[in-house]
């Protein structure tokens, strides 16, 4: 059964990254964003990492893409750019409700079962996918690129200020 939702989640995250670079409007694919990280989070429910699946969801598919989508606006993009096709629409809305039935559905299983880890002994998941786990990995092994990564979030927020200061002026 994991294998099978194994295949499903990581061909839905394929389709949405294909999804985010093949949109020509912004706001479509920051939503198509939005379902390859939560594709992405019920992966790693079946790793039983259920902190960085909660974080996953919680960080890059919440804050993340609403810092994306204020950007888009604040970039002040043409009125025609934005435009919204609602061309099937009911039939759109019934997939994507059919969709999230079924990462919900899924989802719950990773949750209640797990990944069966019959060849993988105790001490070698001690603390996996935990806070505890997680933290001390980051600011042990992975502190530099941790630290380098918030320069560069930085340096991205202060190039989209001047961007926009230039618009403005």
């Amino acid at each position: 059964m994991e294998t099978v939702v194994f295949y499903v989640f990581a061909a839905l995250a394929l389709t949405g990254a294909l999804l985010v670079i093949s949109f020509q409007n912004p706001v479509s694919s920051a939503l198509s964003l939005v379902l390859t990280l939560f594709s992405t989070a019920v992966l790693f429910v079946l790793l039983l990492a259920h902190f960085v699946a909660v974080i996953q969801i919680l960080v890059y598919a919440g804050a993340i893409m609403i810092l994306f989508l204020f950007t888009v606006m604040f970039l002040n993009l043409k009125p025609g750019a934005l435009k919204f096709e609602s061309k099937n629409l009911p039939f759109k809305i019934s997939v994507l409700l059919v969709v999230l039935l079924f990462v919900g559905y899924f989802a719950s299983l990773g949750f209640k079962k797990g990944l069966s880890l019959s060849n993988i002994s105790t001490s070698d998941m001690d603390g996996f996918g935990t806070v505890e786990g997680v933290g001390t990995t980051l600011f042990t092994d992975y502190l530099l690129p941790f630290e380098l990564t918030s320069v560069l979030i930085l340096v991205a927020i202060i190039g989209v200020v001047v961007i926009a200061k230039k618009r403005a002026s």
